[in-house]
């Protein structure tokens, strides 16, 4: 029987309810858009630079092939440190309350971001310069590795209970409008300046100019409330969480029997769902978002503009897209709702990847926006409110960081680079991109239907839903 099943007559009388207002909750939306449209915003930056000019900036003295390769490696290399970042500032959030570590997480995130801004390339500084991005890379990761599960553990304890799913998909709406933003930048790039001097420092523009942003989420942050879930938790006292041991003692003279249970079992089964749902939709978010715009810029040789394009006018479209799908898991149940566009996915791989395989723009656009929108923006718009709800009250940022971080390293990171060396290998086939995107959204197809339905839940309950 599920913990969720188990009757609460013998808990304690809960703490007082916490008031936030409507204002308190409109800042703590924007706070979580703000940051996780940054961090996106910090990793479409790369993922563009990486397809479009840093193969030719810091991996000049590779052939073309390997110098995408190392390109998207380096891009990888952000995703060694999140794992790291996401168990450091996760448990300090789940010991000191969310709102200060999401203060740190955004100052760290944007500062190294715009820092590579001013990299030297390998022209002017040799080796060091790869080096110094990769640096930069890791430090950017420690920083975004608990940037947006924070963001989504915060909106998830400030919604209303029926509203949760399409006021978090705020979060996925951020990812979305960060990669609108830096793919906007790039596009404008490539309008108004000639090759030569985008290569010579027009690069530099996008990376500088995040800093507006970074700025803007940090003083947005400085005025937020912490979480109402946070402070109503049994174990916070004066805004710190007890220790296990202190903790144990408190339930066990209150009688606390959900406590008890919380620190007594394992949330295995909640643990391996969160994984692959998330595993499921960093892999396609990796291929589509990352990847396959060098796919369609180098291999099949579309001109460079196209990229940038495509990636805006799926990300506009997105904006219909992520709060009608997190609308639609408040009223269907996100288990339902998991399966039903995993199956989606499912369906329209081969086709729309054919149809970017066709290398007519007009088809490439209508592949992309379609698969894009349904195996990542969908699954994303969910997710950011499915894994947190499924934790317990006591560990949900610590284990939602570094359930997403885990999945998306493996996932994620792993999979542009799996993705560049086999189509380099099979002489520019389309077929290990549908291998891989059928791959990672069978996995989440697979753990949405093996778990019970956890919309909706009670968040001070410090036991997982499963």
């Amino acid at each position: 029987m599920s913990t969720s099943d188990i009757p609460d007559v013998d808990a304690p009388a809960p703490p007082p309810t916490v008031k936030r207002s409507t204002g308190d909750l409109v800042r703590a939306a924007i706070s979580g858009w703000l940051g996780t449209a940054l961090e996106f915003m910090d990793f479409q930056l790369y993922s563009l630079a990486g397809a479009i000019v840093f193969s030719q900036l810091f991996f000049a003295g590779e052939e073309v092939g390997m110098a995408v390769v190392l390109a998207m490696a380096t891009y990888g290399v952000g995703y060694l440190a999140r794992p790291l970042g996401a168990w450091y500032f996760g448990r300090m959030g789940d010991k000191i309350g969310r709102r200060k570590v999401l203060f740190y997480t955004i100052l760290l995130m944007g500062a190294a971001t715009t820092l590579i801004g001013f990299l030297p390339t390998y022209e002017q500084a040799g080796i060091i310069a790869p080096i110094m991005l990769v640096i930069l890379r890791l430090a950017q990761g420690f920083g975004a590795g608990a940037e947006i599960s924070g963001a989504g553990v915060m909106l998830a304890e400030y919604a209303p209970t029926h509203r949760r799913g399409i006021i978090a998909s705020l979060v996925a709406l951020g990812t979305n409008c960060g990669t609108l933003f830096a793919s906007a930048i790039w596009a404008i790039l490539l309008a108004v300046m000639v090759e030569e001097d985008v290569i010579a420092w027009g690069w530099r523009i996008p990376f500088i100019a995040s800093s507006i942003i970074m700025v803007f989420a940090v003083w947005v942050r400085l005025n937020l409330k912490e979480s109402p879930v946070f402070e109503e938790r049994t174990d916070v006292v004066d805004g710190k969480a007890l220790g296990r041991e202190e903790m144990v003692e408190l339930a066990t003279q209150t009688n606390d029997v959900r406590t008890l249970q919380a620190l007594e079992r394992k949330p295995v089964k909640a643990t391996l769902v969160s994984f692959f749902l998330r595993f499921g939709q960093a892999g396609n978010s990796g291929i589509i978002q990352t990847y396959l715009i060098s796919f369609i810029t180098i291999t099949l040789a579309v001109q460079k503009g196209v990229g940038p394009e495509i990636v805006i006018v799926s990300s506009l479209i997105g904006f219909a897209t992520i709060p009608f799908v997190g609308w639609l898991g408040d009223r269907f149940g996100r288990r339902r709702m998991y399966i039903v566009m995993t199956s989606l996915a499912l369906v329209l791989i081969v086709p729309t990847m054919l149809a970017i395989n066709t290398k007519e723009v007009a088809w490439i656009f209508v592949g992309y926006v379609v698969i894009h929108n349904v195996a990542v923006l969908g699954l994303a718009s969910m997710e950011n409110i499915a894994i947190p709800e499924i934790f317990g009250a006591r560990n949900r940022y610590t284990l939602t960081a570094i359930v997403r971080e885990i999945a998306a390293i493996i996932a994620t990171g792993i999979g542009p680079v799996l993705a560049a060396a086999w189509v380099a290998a099979t002489t520019g086939s389309i077929i290990p991109v549908i291998v891989l995107l059928g791959i990672y959204t069978v996995s989440a197809l697979i753990a949405a239907i093996v778990a019970p339905e956890w919309t909706g839940r009670d968040l001070t309950d410090p036991r997982p839903a499963m």
